[in-house]
C-alpha cells in the first residue's frame, strides 16, 4: 500500500475513533485532556420494567410482580415471547439515531442482573456463577449503535442480585427473598458480574464507565459501611481486569447520601448523585458541589427529569453553569408527555390494567396475548410518538429564546389552541404553574393540568367537542396567561375569528394581539353550562397585515376552555 494512502487511512481512523474518557481533577476529560460533558438519556423500562412506566404501580410496582400477573393470564411460554419482543423492540438502532439527532452524546443503560447471570437460588452449583448471553447480546448491539455515532454508554447496574433497596420498583426486589444486603451470595454475585462485564468491555472506549449500583435506598447504618465496603470490593474486582474505565459511584438514599463513600478510593472515579422535583438553583445542588470541591472528584448527574419542559430547560442551563454532565430519565414510557417518546396505551392493554386493578373482567388468554404483543409493536420508534417539545427544551431552548411555529398556520385557516409556538416560557407562551417542585416546597403541583399533548406549562386536556377540534383544548386558564401562534397571513385585511369555547363559570375574558399590540376589543366568555359544553364565539374586525405575524391570545379573565379557532376574511 502506498505510504501516503496508509497515512491518510490511519489519520481518518484516528479522527473517527472514540477516546477513553477519564478523570482529571474535578473534571471528566477525553483523550486529549479536554473537558467532556456527558449529555445522556437513560434507557429506563427496557431491561427493568418499573411499575409507573407500565401503568401498574398500584398493584405491580416491581417487574417480577407484573410478570407473575402476565403469566397467570397467558402462560409461561407466551409470557417469555412477550418479554423477548419487549427487549427486541424497546431500544433499536433507530432509537439511538433519533437520540443522536436530538443532541444526546451518550446513553445510560439500566441493567437487570438476571439478563446477565442466574439468580443465586437458580445456580446449579451454589457459589458458582452462571453467566448468560441475553444481556451481553443486547449490550453489544447498543454499544455498536452508539459507537457508530460517537456516543458513549454508561453501564448501570439498576437491578442488583437480590435487590438493593426498600423501593422494590426500582430494583425489582422480591421481599420474600434475601436482599443484596442480607445475602453474601448476592453480594458475591454482584462482584463477579462486574468483573465479568469489565473483562468483556475493558478495551471498549465507547463504554464511558461503570455505574456500580443504582439508587440504593436501604438502612445501612449511620455510616453506610456495607455500601462502601461493597463498592470498594466491586472496584477491586473491576481493576483486576480493567484499569481504564471510569467508576461511577452513587450514594445511598436514592443516590444522594455519600456518607462513608469518601474519600475517593480510585484515581478514575466519579460521584453520581440524582436530582428530581426541586428548584434548579446552585443551592439545590449544594451538597453535590461541596462533595466535588472537597474531594476534587468529578460529578455526573446519573438521573434527572420527570418534570415540565420549563424545569428541563432551567435544569440543563444550571448543569451547564456548574460544569456537570447528566443523563435524563427516561427515553420511553407508556402514554406520558414527560419524556421524548410516548408509547400508545392500546385498548386491549387498558383492559388488562382494568382487570389487574379490580375494575374489569378477566380477559381471555387470546385477547391478553394480542394486547401485550401489540404493546411490543407500539414500542418501536416508528409506531410511537416522538415528543419534540421535550428535546427542544433540553437543547435548542437552552441556547436561544427564539420561538418556532409548532406547525404551519396559514390564514385564512384554522388554528388549534394547543398548537402554540415552540419555545420557552414567556416567549412562546405564559402560564402560572411551571413545574413540580415538591422536594423544595413540600407540595406537589402539575404544570399541564390536563396531562395531554405537550409537556410545556400550558394546561391541555382531551376534548369531547365534535366541531373545530383535533381532540384537545387549552383550559384551566388564569389571568395573565397567553399563547403565541406564528401565522402566515396570505393577504392584509380585516378578519373574523370563530372560536370554540366552554366554561362552567362567568368572568372569562380574552383578547387577540399582534405581539403585545391589542387587536380590537376584549371578549367576554359566558357560562356555557359546563366545561365541556361548547359554543361558538365570533370576534369580528381583526386587522391583520400580510406575511408572517406573531398572533397572541391573551387571557384577561380565567376559568374558560378554548379549542379550535377559524380565521376568515370579513365579509
Amino acid at each position: 500500500m502506498p505510504r501516503l494512502l496508509l497515512f491518510l487511512l490511519l489519520v481518518s481512523a484516528g479522527l473517527s475513533a472514540q477516546d477513553f474518557l477519564r478523570t482529571q481533577g474535578s473534571q471528566i476529560v477525553d483523550g486529549s485532556g479536554q473537558p467532556y460533558f456527558l449529555h445522556g438519556i437513560g434507557l429506563g423500562g427496557w431491561m427493568v420494567q418499573e411499575g409507573y412506566m407500565m401503568k401498574t404501580s398500584g398493584f405491580a410496582g416491581a417487574q417480577h410482580m407484573l410478570r407473575e400477573r402476565i403469566t397467570d393470564l397467558i402462560g409461561s411460554e407466551a409470557t417469555q415471547e412477550f418479554y423477548d419482543a419487549w427487549l427486541a423492540n424497546h431500544v433499536r438502532e433507530a432509537d439511538i439515531q433519533r437520540m443522536h439527532e436530538a443532541g444526546f452524546n451518550s446513553v445510560r443503560l439500566p441493567m437487570h442482573y438476571n439478563l446477565y447471570t442466574l439468580p443465586v437460588e437458580e445456580e446449579p452449583v451454589a457459589g458458582r456463577q452462571t453467566f448468560l448471553d441475553t444481556g451481553i447480546a443486547l449490550t453489544d448491539s447498543l454499544i455498536a449503535w452508539c459507537k457508530a455515532r460517537d456516543m458513549y454508554v454508561v453501564l448501570d447496574l439498576h437491578a442488583a442480585p437480590g435487590g438493593q433497596g426498600d423501593d422494590v420498583n426500582i430494583s425489582d426486589r422480591d421481599v420474600n427473598k434475601p436482599s443484596l444486603w442480607e445475602s453474601q451470595a448476592n453480594r458475591d454475585k454482584t462482584v463477579a458480574l462486574w468483573k465479568h462485564l469489565a473483562t468483556r468491555y475493558a478495551d471498549e472506549p465507547t463504554v464511558a464507565g461503570y455505574d456500580l449500583i443504582n439508587e440504593t435506598n436501604y438502612v445501612l447504618g449511620e455510616d453506610n459501611a456495607p455500601l462502601g465496603a461493597l463498592m470498594r470490593e466491586i472496584t477491586d474486582s473491576i481493576r483486576s481486569v480493567d484499569q481504564r474505565h471510569i467508576i461511577f459511584v452513587e450514594g445511598n438514599g436514592f443516590a444522594n447520601n455519600f456518607t462513608g463513600l469518601t474519600p475517593p478510593w480510585d484515581d478514575n472515579m466519579v460521584y453520581s448523585p440524582h436530582k428530581y422535583w426541586n428548584y434548579n438553583t446552585e443551592e439545590a445542588l449544594g451538597f453535590a458541589l461541596a462533595l466535588r470541591d472537597t474531594t476534587n472528584t468529578p460529578l455526573y448527574l446519573g438521573e434527572t427529569g420527570e418534570n415540565s419542559n420549563v424545569w428541563f430547560r432551567n435544569a440543563v442551563m444550571l448543569f451547564d453553569e456548574v460544569d456537570m454532565g447528566w443523563a435524563w430519565w427516561p427515553w420511553k414510557k407508556i402514554e406520558s408527555i414527560t419524556g421524548p417518546v410516548s408509547v400508545t396505551l392500546n385498548p386491549g392493554y387498558q383492559k388488562l390494567l382494568d382487570y389487574w386493578s379490580g375494575e374489569g373482567p378477566r380477559p381471555s388468554a387470546e385477547d391478553a396475548t394480542a394486547a401485550l404483543m401489540q404493546l411490543t409493536e407500539d414500542l418501536k420508534l416508528e409506531n410511537a410518538r416522538y415528543q419534540r417539545d421535550v428535546t427542544d427544551a433540553m437543547f435548542r431552548q437552552t441556547r436561544t429564546t427564539e420561538t418556532l411555529p409548532w406547525i404551519e398556520h396559514r390564514l385564512p385557516g384554522t388554528v388549534y389552541a394547543e398548537d402554540f409556538d415552540l419555545g420557552p416560557l414567556r416567549y412562546a407562551y405564559m402560564d402560572r404553574d411551571t413545574g413540580n417542585y415538591w422536594v423544595s416546597t413540600g407540595e406537589r403541583s402539575r404544570w399541564n393540568s390536563g396531562g395531554a399533548y405537550r409537556n410545556d406549562a400550558v394546561d391541555i386536556g382531551l376534548s369531547d367537542d365534535t366541531e373545530l377540534t383535533q381532540g384537545y383544548y387549552v383550559g384551566w386558564t388564569e389571568p395573565g396567561e397567553w399563547l403565541q401562534y406564528t401565522v402566515d397571513v396570505a393577504e392584509a385585511g380585516t378578519y373574523d375569528a370563530t372560536l370554540r369555547v366552554a366554561s362552567d363559570t362567568t368572568g372569562g375574558r380574552f383578547r387577540f394581539a399582534l405581539d403585545e399590540a391589542q387587536l380590537r376589543f376584549i371578549v367576554d366568555v359566558p357560562n356555557t353550562g359546563g366545561d365541556q359544553e361548547w359554543i361558538t364565539l365570533t370576534v369580528r374586525g381583526l386587522r391583520l397585515p400580510a406575511g408572517e405575524q406573531r398572533l397572541r391570545l391573551y387571557v384577561d379573565g380565567g376559568g374558560f376552555n378554548v379549542g379550535g379557532m377559524r380565521f376568515a376574511r370579513a365579509q
